[in-house]
Formats: C-alpha cells, structure tokens, sequence
C-alpha cells in the first residue's frame, strides 16, 4: 500500500525533556504499523524537512511549541490554506530554520505534499533529559488518537476511489 503516500514526521530533540514530544508522537504511530505510513524521525535539520515528504501524498508534522502558553497547549494547521504564526516553532528550536520556515520555503519551490497538517504541542521543560512533563505527554496522545483517524480517512478516500483525499 506504499501507494498512499502518507509521511509522519517528528521533529525534536529526544535529549531536551519536552522537545522530544514529536518523536514521541512519531514513535507510537510508527508502533502501531499502519498500512501505508512512513515514519520519519530524528530530522536535525529543517531542510531535510523537503525531502521527508518529497514523495509523500499527504504529511503529519509535529514539532514541540514554545511560545509561552500553557504546558499541553496543542495547535493545528492546515499548511496548506493557513499560515503558522512566527514565534509558534522559535525560541528554543534547535533546528537550523523552523517548521514555518521550510513550509513557505517549499511554497515558493513548488515543493509541498498535497496534504500537510502541523501539530504544535506547548513545551513546559527544555532542559537536559529524556522525560517528557505529564501534560504534554497527555496533549501528544489525543493527537496520536487524532492523526490515527486522519489517516483512516486518507486511506478510506483512497481504497473507495473517491477522489483526492
């Protein structure tokens, strides 16, 4: 089923607490062995970012927020009909350009999937270890629950033949 293109990405750093949220999030989908997904993690660079999804019809990006809002906040955009504030992916990233960045980087190259959803999950501690705070941890699984039922979607849209999901 390689043919439903569907990438999930977690961008962190697994050594920073609360940074590593998005392969945390990658991690327990990449358990869970869904016909048809592709796992990528541990991207250290945000141009590598292009080509995680190069090949990919629709793609999942979660990244750890900080931009001061409460622990577990979560956030979600459609990449692709709304921007993503600024300050959301800045601060403490400690990627060379941020997720917003190489988005609109691959707007102008005409190199973005045809779907791209970006979560955002408020960070509360940045420092070294590799525990992540309770409520991110809990934010993070309502979004596993939630991308989980994406991609059942994706993948009823492309088993029914009902167009371009």
């Amino acid at each position: 089923m390689e043919e439903y293109a569907i990438t999930v990405v977690g961008i962190g750093n697994a050594y920073r607490s609360d940074d590593g949220i998005g392969l945390y999030v990658a991690r327990q989908i990449e358990s869970l062995a869904l016909s048809g997904v592709r796992v990528v993690e541990g991207i250290g660079d945000g141009f590598a970012l292009l080509y995680a999804w190069a090949d990919s019809d629709h793609t999942f990006v979660i990244d750890c927020a900080s931009s001061g809002a409460s622990p577990g906040t979560t956030y979600h955009f459609d990449a692709l009909g709304e921007s993503i504030p600024s300050n959301l992916f800045s601060g403490l990233s400690t990627h060379s350009i941020s997720v917003n960045q190489v988005i609109e980087l691959a707007r102008v190259l005409n190199r973005l999937p045809r779907g791209l959803i970006v979560y955002g999950i408020e960070g509360k501690n940045f420092s070294a270890g590799i525990d992540l705070t309770t409520e991110v941890r809990q934010a993070a699984d309502k979004i596993i629950e939630r991308i989980v039922v994406d991609i059942d979607s994706l993948i009823n849209h492309y088993v029914t033949g009902s167009g371009n999901a």
